[in-house]
């Protein structure tokens, strides 16, 4: 009997961690509702990706901590790139690092999966502070790199959701939902 309510108490304050952390996630930073910072970074190579150039198309950005993230952030970016539902006329998913292009290609050597996805450059975390992923809770190097935070931008470029996700797993199916709120 007390193992069952150590369950149901442990549930309870599980459920409760998870509904504060969809609340938060919803307002984070400020930028919600209001039009995306813009940003212009190059892939590895060379190809600028710009928010005014991807207007039309709705937009996840997965902030992370890129090279070091080993494989929680790795294998959220392979997701992406397999994943059909981010990759097509209507939508588009980035995923930004701070690492430089030298760095990033150290992990596609051992996760060649890697090189399917799109993988852009924020070398001094310029981009990932003016969408202000820098301090959030998932960072476990706070000012320097984002953890594992996701931006979803709508085709008109509006900032419709953001989401720092400290457990890092594989978010596409709860991100394709929101994604499917947008149309």
């Amino acid at each position: 009997m007390k193992n069952i309510k150590s369950i149901i108490l442990f549930l309870s304050i599980l459920i409760l961690v998870a509904g504060l952390v969809y609340l938060i996630g919803k307002k984070e930073n400020g930028l919600v509702g209001k039009k995306a910072p813009e940003f212009s970074l190059a892939d590895q190579e060379g190809k600028i990706y710009s928010l005014k150039d991807l207007k039309g198309k709705n937009i996840v950005i997965f902030f992370n901590e890129g090279a070091m993230c080993y494989p929680s952030c790795w294998e959220q970016i392979v997701a992406f790139s397999k994943d059909n539902r981010f990759n097509n006329n209507e939508t588009i998913t980035l995923s930004i690092i701070v690492d430089s292009p030298q760095e990033w290609q150290e992990a596609i050597k051992k996760m060649p999966e890697l090189a399917k996805a799109i993988v852009l450059f924020d070398r001094g975390g310029i981009v990932s502070k003016k969408f202000g992923v820098l301090t959030l809770p998932s960072s476990m190097h706070p000012g320097i790199y984002p953890g594992h935070t996701y931006v979803l931008i709508d085709k008109k470029g509006i900032v419709r959701y953001i989401f720092d996700d400290p457990n890092m797993g594989i978010r596409n199916d709860f991100l394709f939902s929101l994604i499917k709120k947008l149309d």
